[in-house]
This record gives C-alpha cells, structure tokens and sequence, in this order.
C-alpha cells in the first residue's frame, strides 16, 4: 500500500535533478564550461607541447594568482563595486616579505607580515569606499598608484629573486601531484574555490552580495549593513592579495613592479565570467571559468612564441567582449522569450470578419 507514494517521491527527485541538470548545462555557465573545454581540446590539437604533465603544472601555477584573487573580486563586482588596486597590493606584499627575508627575518615571520600588510591595504580601500562614502573606482584608482609607489620606496631598483627563500617552501610551490602536473597548492586552490561558492550561494550572507548589487537602498531596507560588507569585501580583498603575494614571492621574485596588469587580467576574466558589471549577477563557476579561459589562450599564445605586446590586445579585447556580451546575451534572451510569449497568446480576429455586414433580421 505504501509503494505507489514511494515511487511517486523517487520520480519527482529525479525530474528535479534532471531539471537543475538541464538548467546548468543551458545556462552561460554551461555554456562557458564548455567553450573551455573546447578551448582546450584545440589547443591540445595544434598546439606542440600543450597537452603534456609540464604544461599543466605551468599553467596551473600561472593562473593561480588571478584565481585566487578573482574569488573576492566576484563578491565585489557583484555588489556593484570594483577593486582596481589588487595587483599594487600584491606587489607591496611582494616587496614586504622579500625585504624582510634578506634582512634576516624567519621566513613565516615575513610572510605573516605580508599577509597583514594586504590586510591593512585592504582595510584602507574599505573605510574610504564604505565608510566614507567615496566612489570605488575613484578611491582604487588612487590607492593603485599609492601602494605601487609604497613597493617602489621599500626596494627601490632592486630584486629579491626566488631563491632567497627557504628550500622548503621553494619545493612545496614546485611539488607535483604524482606524474600528473598538477601543482599540490591546487588543493587548496579548490577548496579557497569551494568555500567562497558556498558562502555567495548558499548562505544568507552571498544572498545580501546579490540584494546590494541590485539595489543598496532596498537592501538596506531589509536589515543588510551595506557599509560593513563592503568592507568586509575589501579585507577579504586585501587578505587574499597578501596570500598571492607570498606565491609570487616564491614563484618569481620581489620587485616593485611585480603583478604589473594583473588587476585587467582580474577584472577580465571575471567579467567574461558572466559577473555583471553593473552588480546583482554573477557566479564563482563563471568568475573561475574565466580565469582559466584566459589562461589557456594566454599559454597557448606563449608556446607558440607570439609576443607578450599581443597578449595584452587579447586580455584588453576579452574585457570589451566580457561587458558588451552579456548585454547581447541578455537581449537575445529577451528577444526569444517575448517571441515564446507571443506564441502562445490568442491570435487576434481578422480584420475582414469584424468588419463583415450584419445579415438584417426580418
């Protein structure tokens, strides 16, 4: 007697997965995933070199740093705002554990220091943007300028090149994941990935990002502290780009003008992701897809030897097609859904039939 409710639930679960399915693999997102893999696949193609364990691991490494940085760029984007300042912070960060490693501090000790400088960048932006009430793009023009010029007066002209730093955390940015080529840092790569999907899609928090994005006086309505996410969005900003620039440390060298252009290749990627620009739209899966799109072009372009002049022209027309696309996008959509509409709307009677004589009763 109980069987037939039973079998009724297990189909209704399946429709519903088979739906969400659906919906993910139709959706830009889907759509997107797919472009890179098709992006891949080519490059793998005609590509000398490109698919082997070496190029994955390069790869994998370069794209890290805009990955990383793209997680807390998404929640800003989304809310409307914008961070022009990353790479100057990691470039400051850079520079602070170079320069107190050759001064003979413990390397952990310098990195920690690092990181709290990213913080405390991170923290200026946010009580200017939040606080004060200045216009984001505005105040990270500024402070873009402000900590390039700070790493500029700590190094000067000078370089920490990668091999000052201890063997050990040389050999853990270098370590490979058995003869796959992918980096061990990826793990936590994934799981930095995995915590902030969570965070903007399934918790309360991530649902406020969209409702100040799509509008701060109805969000502010509702209960949502507008000033205090912005800036917690900034420290978080400012955390990671202390993260990066401890990797980058490790990965290249201490210079001032380390990560010069990685806040386009940033704004980029993560635009081309499918986060809208205006606020209100957008999506870890898609922010990260983007990053790792234009990764494969960049590297691919690089194997082929074509020169680092053109790569710029590619990430700067990969910007303009991130902003103009969605609205292209978004007007198809509209197109089709007002012709589905349309379609299942009554016709309207034909002009002739109204317009017939009456048959005059006798």
């Amino acid at each position: 007697m109980t069987s037939a409710p039973t079998a009724t639930f297990t189909i209704t679960e399946e429709t519903r997965v088979r739906t969400g399915l659906s919906r993910l693999l139709l959706s830009r997102d889907g759509l997107f995933v797919a472009v890179l893999l098709l992006l891949v696949l080519v490059a793998c193609l005609f590509v000398p070199r490109f698919a082997s364990p070496v190029t994955t691991g390069y790869l994998l490494l370069n794209a890290m740093p805009a990955l990383l940085i793209a997680l807390p760029m998404t929640l800003i984007i989304i809310t409307g705002e914008i961070d022009l300042s990353v790479a100057s912070i990691v470039a400051m960060s850079t520079v602070t554990v170079g320069t107190l490693t050759t001064a003979g501090w413990p390397f952990g000790a310098a990195a920690a220091a690092a990181i709290v400088v990213g913080l405390i960048a991170g923290a200026v932006n946010g009580v200017l943007i939040a606080f004060v009430g200045l216009p984001s793009l505005a105040v990270t023009i500024g402070t873009l300028a402000l900590f390039r010029g700070l790493a500029l007066v700590v190094i000067g002209d000078r370089s920490v090149s990668a091999s000052s730093y201890p063997d050990a955390a040389i050999e853990l940015v270098g370590a490979k994941l058995g003869g796959t080529g992918i980096p061990v840092l990826a793990i936590a790569v994934a799981a930095a990935v995995a915590i902030f999907a969570i965070v903007l899609h399934a918790t309360p928090f991530g649902r406020g990002l969209f409702a100040v994005g799509y509008s701060k006086e109805a969000a502010r309505f509702v209960g949502i502290r507008v000033p205090r996410v912005k800036f917690v969005l900034y420290v978080l900003s400012g955390l990671m780009c202390g993260v990066v620039g401890v990797f980058w440390a490790l990965s290249y060298s201490a210079r001032s003008d380390s990560a010069s252009g990685l806040e386009l290749t940033v704004i980029a990627a993560v635009l081309l992701g499918g986060v809208s620009i205006f606020g209100g739209r957008g999506s870890i899966l898609g922010a990260v897809t983007g990053v790792l799109v234009i990764a494969v072009v960049t590297y691919a372009m690089r194997l082929q030897r074509i020169p680092d002049v053109t790569l710029v022209i590619v990430t700067g027309a990969l910007l303009i097609v991130s902003v103009v696309g969605p609205s292209i996008f978004a007007a198809v959509r509209r197109s089709l859904h007002v012709r589905r509409v349309q379609r299942t709307l009554p016709r309207p009677a034909r002009a002739g039939a109204e317009n017939a004589p009456h048959r005059r009763l006798t």
